[in-house]
C-alpha cells in the first residue's frame, strides 16, 4: 500500500478532509506543506487571523487543531499511522503548528471509518432545534471523544450561561473594530470562506437567544425553550492546549454527527475575554476553550470551503 503522500491525488484527499474542519467565522486559517512525501506540516495562515477578536491567537489555534484532527483521521482511513508532533519548532518557526508523519501501514478501525465519513456531513447548525434532549448515552460518547484528545466536555446551566452570552454580545457590539472585523467575514453572498447569509440562521425571537447575532439576520424564529449547552475545557491555556482543544472539538462534533446531533457555537464570552486580554483563573474543570449548543436541528447547507489546491504551500 503506497503512502497517501506518494501521489498528488492522495495529498488532495488529505487536504480536502482537513479543509472541512470548522473554524472561527469560517476563516479557515490554515496551510499545509508536504515534506519529502513523508510528512505534512500544518501552518498558521496569519492573513486569516482575526487580530481584533483573537489577539492571543487562541481561536486560530483551536481552528487549526480541528483541521489537524481531520488530517490525522484521513491518514488513518488511508491505512497509515499518523505520528503527530505539536509546535515542533516554536522559536524558529512559530507558524509551524504541527507535523504529521506517516511512517508505516496501520489499518483503520470501523469507528475511525465512521468518524471519517462524518466529516462531509458535519455542519454548524444555527437554526432552532427540536424541543427534546440529547440522550445521556450520546452526551457520554461526546465526553469520551473530548477526553480521547486530552480535553473535557461538561454540560452547564443554559439560563446562566445564556445571560453571560447576551452580556458579552452587547459588549462586543460596542467595539467598532470588532464590528468591522465581523462584517468582513459575514457577507450576504457566498465565496470560498466566511459566513454567508444562507448559513447564518435566524435571529432569536426573544432574549437571551441561543445563537450568535451576525448583524445580517433577515428573519427571526423561536428557538428551543431549553437549549443544551456544553463547555469544552483544557488543563492549560497556551498554544499546545488550544491545538488539543481544536482536535477534541472536532472529535466531539464528528461523534455528535454520528448520532444525528446538531451543534453551533456561543463563544461570545470567550471572544470578549480575549479582546480585553483577560485571563481566567483556572477553574476546577479547566480553562474554557469552546461553548457549544447541541440538539436536533433541521438540515442546513454547508458553509463554503477553500479549494484543496489553495491550501498547499511551499513555506520554508
Amino acid at each position: 500500500m503506497s503512502s497517501p503522500l506518494a501521489t498528488d491525488l492522495g495529498v488532495r484527499r488529505l487536504l480536502t478532509a482537513a479543509g472541512q474542519a470548522p473554524s472561527v467565522h469560517n476563516t479557515q486559517p490554515w496551510r499545509f506543506r508536504v515534506v519529502g512525501r513523508e510528512a505534512v506540516e500544518l501552518l498558521a495562515d496569519r492573513d486569516r487571523w482575526l487580530r481584533v477578536s483573537d489577539p492571543r491567537g487562541r481561536s486560530l489555534h483551536v481552528s487549526c487543531g480541528a483541521a489537524l484532527f481531520n488530517l490525522r483521521l484521513a491518514v488513518r482511513v488511508a491505512g497509515w499511522l499518523p505520528i503527530t508532533r505539536l509546535l515542533p519548532a516554536p522559536d524558529d518557526y512559530p507558524d509551524l503548528l504541527a507535523t504529521v508523519r506517516v511512517p508505516r501501514v496501520s489499518p483503520p478501525s470501523p469507528a475511525e471509518r465512521d468518524l471519517y465519513a462524518s466529516i462531509a456531513l458535519r455542519r454548524t447548525n444555527r437554526y432552532p432545534y427540536e424541543d427534546r434532549s440529547v440522550p445521556a448515552e450520546v452526551v457520554d460518547d461526546m465526553r469520551a471523544a473530548a477526553a480521547a484528545e486530552g480535553a473535557s466536555l461538561f454540560m452547564t446551566d443554559p439560563a446562566d450561561l445564556l445571560d453571560h452570552v447576551a452580556i458579552a454580545e452587547e459588549g462586543l457590539a460596542r467595539d467598532r473594530d470588532y464590528r468591522a472585523e465581523l462584517a468582513a467575514w459575514t457577507m450576504p453572498k457566498a465565496r470560498h470562506d466566511g459566513v454567508p447569509g444562507y448559513v447564518q440562521g435566524p435571529r432569536g425571537a426573544k432574549d437571551p437567544s441561543p445563537t450568535r447575532d451576525f448583524g445580517r439576520h433577515e428573519h427571526t424564529a423561536r428557538f428551543e425553550p431549553h437549549p443544551q449547552i456544553a463547555v469544552l475545557t483544557t488543563a492549560g491555556d497556551g498554544p499546545r492546549d488550544w491545538l488539543r482543544a481544536g482536535q477534541a472539538l472536532q472529535r466531539v462534533l464528528l461523534t455528535a454527527t454520528l448520532h444525528d446531533v446538531s451543534a453551533s457555537f456561543l463563544n461570545q464570552p470567550l471572544d470578549l475575554r480575549d479582546i480585553l486580554r483577560h485571563t481566567d483563573p483556572r477553574h476546577a474543570l479547566g480553562h474554557p476553550q469552546m461553548i457549544m449548543r447541541f440538539g436536533y436541528g433541521p438540515p442546513v447547507p454547508r458553509a463554503p470551503r477553500r479549494p484543496a489546491a489553495e491550501l498547499e504551500t511551499s513555506y520554508v
